[in-house]
């Protein structure tokens, strides 16, 4: 008997199954992760936003300096403008959960390094000392939450699968892990997608393991850490409502969820609940629409079609508003309808990544690190869609070029896109992946001609000048590019919802119990 155990455990190891699961789940987790931390802290090496650019800097400098305001002022103050907190200095435009993020983090700083977060003086601080505190709040960040919800997802999503499909589990989570896009955004130019990005995640793991309650709760701490987790909201609420149609007492079950949402809400925001005027106070600074429907060159359909019709020069801001509403809530109504007509898990990892795309490519004020949104779900559905994956994954990273560029991150660049070539294409795991046979010749030979095209544009951007005339013709041949892709990523995912398998949809018409 353990002579079979062994020679089963043997071929497992070296025949079906992948290497990387040859040892214990908790080993191969842990060892993935570890190399997960190692590349961050090698990206974080590099350089950053705004570094030197003095007077303003970049996002380094803002987060910075909401951890400088957090500490020294009171919470009621922080979204006031005042002597010591002026909002043209990069204000906080960001909801109440990353002001306390930055309160915490601040705590941090200022115990390790208080001149790093003292009151007006600190404005540009860059000190070796500070720098190095600075990314050790990401990284930490990063492994407490994105970490930690990528497993609990892994582990919720393959929980009922079939054992060839188990075998998958390490690939998927090093995927999540070592995305490149995330990486180099978070550890290089430096932010926190990390923490609303983790808190979706877990949310949506949430919702796979049944756990609605604590979905809503988790994606409502995402929602006020992150104001563009609203990309992900209509399927949020599309599948909840869906399943609530369908449970054995409908209304009891809106009314519990109702209330999981609207308690974290009275959580997060309790400091400005004292007056209507001071909740208005935060929100203004949510929706910044005097800044215009786009700013620099986003690869959505705004900033795209302005190369034609120039929306800022035709039409007001509030005719600019109305287009931008109607055109993302056209995008995410189908996806809608289908998920509260057959409410599904499958269903509902697609529905995410419509309702974010319709949101990057149609919403008002999208900057480029928003591609990141759309880029999660679509990681989360690896196993299912890798071919749409990966060409969203390099599509992202090459949007994201020229302000990689600007933060002088080119080799991180380069060396993120290579691994994540390398990790995608584990021989023991391609052979096994879905839809990667099946392409035409016709459209094979499309796809290498746009990455041929992608690959030029790379060069092109890093050696020659623009012509004088033209000085972002760079920039709006790859935004071209770049929103071409998305868009028929857009169309295919939106199709592919609607045409789950009638086995799913079945199942999905059963009554909750």
């Amino acid at each position: 008997m353990q002579t079979k155990k062994s020679k089963k455990s043997t071929k497992d190891s070296n025949g079906d199954g992948c290497w990387l699961l040859s040892g214990s789940m908790p080993l191969t987790f842990g060892c993935i992760a570890v190399f997960a931390l190692l590349v961050r802290v090698i990206v974080s090496l590099n350089s950053y936003s705004g570094a030197g650019d003095a007077p303003k800097y970049g996002d380094y400098e803002a987060q910075r300096h909401w951890m400088e305001i957090t500490l020294n002022i009171p919470a009621k103050k922080w979204y006031q403008n005042s002597t010591v907190n002026d909002l043209t200095y990069w204000g906080l435009d960001y909801p109440p959960l990353t002001a306390y993020q930055g309160y915490a983090h601040a705590l941090f700083l200022h115990y390790f390094h208080p001149d790093s977060v003292a009151l007006i003086t600190s404005r540009g601080h860059e000190s070796p000392k500070g720098k190095l505190l600075m990314r050790w709040t990401v990284l930490s960040s990063d492994v407490l939450i994105f970490f930690a919800a990528a497993i609990y997802f892994v582990i919720v999503y393959y929980a009922n699968r079939g054992k060839n499909k188990q075998q998958h589990m390490a690939w998927h989570l090093a995927l999540i892990l070592l995305g490149p896009c995330l990486i180099i955004i978070d550890h290089g130019h430096f932010q926190y997608n990390c923490i609303s990005l983790g808190l979706t995640i877990g949310a949506v793991a949430a919702i796979l393991s049944k756990n609605e309650l604590v979905a809503c709760a988790l994606f409502s701490l995402a929602l006020n850490h992150k104001q563009m987790s609203a990309y992900f909201a209509p399927a949020f609420f599309s599948h909840l409502f869906g399943k609530c149609l369908r449970h054995r007492n409908p209304l009891s079950r809106v009314l519990q969820l109702g209330l999981s949402v609207l308690g974290t809400f009275i959580l997060i925001w309790w400091p400005y609940l004292y007056s209507v005027d001071a909740v208005k106070e935060v929100l203004s600074r949510l929706a910044p629409f005097e800044r215009g429907i786009y700013e620099d060159y986003v690869a959505n359909f705004w900033c795209t079609t302005s190369v034609l019709i120039k929306w800022k020069r035709l039409f007001p801001t509030p005719s600019l508003r109305l287009f931008s509403l109607s055109a993302t809530l056209f995008g995410v109504l189908p996806s809608m309808v289908q998920q509260i007509k057959a409410p599904s898990d499958l269903g509902f990892l697609y529905a995410l990544l419509n309702s974010s795309l319709s949101f990057y490519l149609f919403s008002f004020q999208v900057h480029e690190k928003s591609i990141l949104l759309p880029l999660l779900p679509a990681t989360l559905l690896a196993l299912e869609e890798p071919l749409l994956f990966r060409w969203l994954t390099y599509f992202a990273l090459l949007s994201m070029f020229p302000l990689l560029c600007r933060d002088r991150l080119i080799l991180p660049y380069v060396t993120l896109l290579i691994l994540f070539v390398l990790i995608y294409y584990i021989p023991s795991i391609i052979s096994t992946k879905k839809h990667e046979s099946s392409s035409t010749g016709l459209k094979k030979l499309v796809m290498i001609l746009v990455l041929l095209c992608s690959f030029f544009l790379h060069i092109v951007y890093v050696t020659l000048q623009p012509p004088q005339k033209y000085p972002f013709l760079f920039e709006a041949v790859i935004m071209l590019l770049s929103c071409s892709q998305f868009v028929t990523i857009a169309f295919y995912s939106n199709l592919k919802q609607w045409m789950l398998e009638s086995s799913i949809w079945m199942e999905t018409e059963k009554k909750v119990q």
